[in-house]
């Protein structure tokens, strides 16, 4: 085999990986994104998990993947352990599909019609299509459905290459010589665990198996070792993905492990004993490609049916391995929601999003109810009250943190135009819901002043603060309703409302005055009173951008001044109507 042969194989497995990867990247963003979805909320079963498993990853053509999201979505606490085994076992199956797709590369060529039916034929009309969709296409989703059938003539070629390669070994006596060493099991499953870890592609270390086999050298002997070893090797990725996760997303990585090595060893002992007293005929069989896509599916299916009895003992197991750490703190209830802002679903738009959607809610939820706490110390206030306001302001801020920090990083991956819209959305509104969560914080400190200072309004001046007070409490419900549910109807009421608090505040400003100038209240009382008058007002002004940021960003557009100057200016139709009906409600 000269110089020329090896720049060949590598350029083949160069091609073919680059095919793969193209393929796979760009399969995922079409269908991928949504059975992504799909995987974590339909797996509540182990039978269920493993055909979701199967199918997914038979579309995204990477169990590696699939599996390392899994580990993140245990690890967040969106999926229980017992949901993931059953994905698990799923994506070993779903894997072997690759095998199959590959063996289309060796369609031998006929005479006349039959040649266009040959392999070269096919991958050479795939490819010619896939370009013409790639250069004529102006939408994304058409120009990545040219991409999927590129990947998929670059990976053909790959094997080609391979296979043009290495056809000249089959009469190399030296790599005769060299496959033979492989005879012993041990060394089979141990070079094709390292070539899987290498390539950190199953599918990859069976293509190039394949491309091997067509020397007509490669014995089933020495190919099912190398498969068994591979499923080993193909647990290297997962278990790097799980670095740094908890107990539970650490053991869901350690299970991928266990379907391989609890597989190869129970095969290994049923197929080579029993050859050690009745010799198999079929051990030196020569194979091929479609011998060793057959050899992979049927060794990946047969270890699951033997592993499936004995998931629960597996699991048990796992946990011995990775035992629970000793009375470590419990994680702080208000700021649970951060912990499903997972960094292995960055990769996964769909997913993140939606986890995104579920921590921002519960941002909204930690905004309203201390806004709620900061009101009842104004009734009655406790320091132990007022330490629960500052806790959720705390936990509001570490909130805004982490969702801004996800957010952006999402954002720079590649989105559909409903998830721009989603992230936008949610990156208007975390700065919003902090600063609600703000002047809670400072209303409680003016509760405090107030109970530390003995303030006592004068019953006019209290009425009218329990009434705004009223007006700010309805109004940050509906916003944080609204948000929650996307519901568009209760957002366009939060505008006239926010108008009338406005109205509130310079009424009740002048009001003050006055009772200034009778002398029924103090100067005192005015620094406090205007201090709360401010930081109602403020909480509704961010009540008002957050309904804006949902009505402008449905109707493709965000800008938040000609919107509000615009619906100002009408004075007309539903919100003029709001407008009256709150000004009734509401009036001092």
């Amino acid at each position: 085999m000269g110089i020329s042969n090896i720049l060949a194989l590598f350029g083949g497995v160069a091609l073919f990986l680059f095919g793969m990867g193209l393929m796979g990247d760009n399969l995922k963003l079409v269908a991928g994104q949504r059975l992504e979805l799909v995987l974590y909320r339909l797996s509540n079963t182990a039978f269920k998990g493993m055909l979701l498993g199967t199918v997914v990853t038979a579309v995204v053509q990477s169990s590696s993947a699939i599996s390392a999201m899994v580990v993140g979505f245990v690890n967040s606490g969106m999926m229980q352990l017992s949901q993931a085994i059953g994905i698990i076992l799923g994506a070993n199956i779903g894997t072997s599909v690759t095998g199959w797709i590959l063996c289309l590369s060796y369609v031998g060529s006929g005479s006349g019609a039959l040649s266009l039916l040959s392999s070269e034929t096919i991958t050479a009309l795939v490819a010619l299509t896939g370009i013409l969709i790639r250069m004529l296409s102006k939408y994304p989703e058409r120009k990545r459905a040219g991409d999927i059938l590129l990947g998929f003539a670059v990976l053909m070629y790959g094997m080609h290459a391979m296979s043009g390669a290495v056809a000249p070994l089959k009469e190399n006596e030296s790599f005769i010589r060299m496959v033979t060493m492989f005879e012993n099991p041990l060394l089979g499953i141990l070079i094709g665990a390292v070539v899987t870890a290498v390539l950190q592609s199953n599918s990859a270390a069976v293509g190039i198996l394949q491309a091997l086999s067509v020397t007509g050298a490669i014995p089933f002997s020495i190919a099912f070792p190398m498969i068994m070893g591979m499923g080993i090797g193909a647990a290297v990725p997962v278990l790097l993905s799980a670095i740094g996760a908890g107990r539970d997303g650490r053991r869901t990585a350690l299970f991928y492990l266990f379907t391989g090595i609890f597989g190869t060893v129970v095969f290994s002992v049923i197929l080579y004993g029993y050859n050690i007293f009745r010799p198999l005929s079929f051990m030196d069989t020569t194979v091929g490609p479609v011998s060793v896509a057959l050899i992979n599916s049927l060794f990946r299916v047969g270890s699951i049916l033997i592993l499936f009895p004995f998931l629960r003992q597996l699991e048990n197991l796992s946990g011995r391995i990775i035992p629970e750490k000793p009375a470590a703190a419990k994680e702080n209830a208000l700021t649970a929601g951060i912990e499903r802002l997972e960094e292995r679903f960055i990769d996964h738009p769909a997913v993140a999003i939606e986890q995104s959607r579920v921590a921002i809610n519960a941002m909204a939820q930690r905004s309203l109810e201390n806004l709620t706490a900061a009101f009842a110390l104004l009734d009655n206030y406790t320091r132990k009250d007022f330490q629960l306001v500052a806790d959720m302001e705390e936990a509001v801020d570490k909130y805004e943190d982490a969702l801004g920090t996800f957010l952006m990083k999402c954002s720079a991956r590649e989105l559909t135009g409903r998830q721009n819209e989603d992230v936008s959305k949610y990156l208007h509104t975390i700065g919003d819901l902090e600063r609600i969560s703000d002047h809670a914080m400072n209303l409680a400190e003016t509760a405090r002043e107030i109970y530390e200072k003995s303030v006592v309004f004068s019953p006019g001046g209290q009425k009218e603060i329990d009434t705004l007070r009223g007006a700010v409490t309805e109004i940050v419900t509906l916003t944080i309703h609204a948000f929650i549910d996307n519901d568009l109807a209760k957002a366009a009421r939060v505008e006239p409302l926010e108008e009338v608090i406005d109205g509130l505040c310079d009424e009740m400003k002048l009001h003050h005055i006055i009772r200034l100038q009778d002398g029924s209240c103090t100067l005192g009382q005015g620094y406090v009173f205007n201090d709360l008058l401010t930081n109602f007002e403020r909480v509704a002004d961010h009540c008002s951008n957050i309904a804006v940021a949902m009505i402008e960003l449905e109707s493709d557009s965000f800008d938040t001044h000609e919107y509000l100057n615009s619906l100002r200016e009408m004075k007309s139709g539903d919100f003029r109507r709001y407008v009256e009906e709150y000004g009734r409600k509401y009036a001092i």
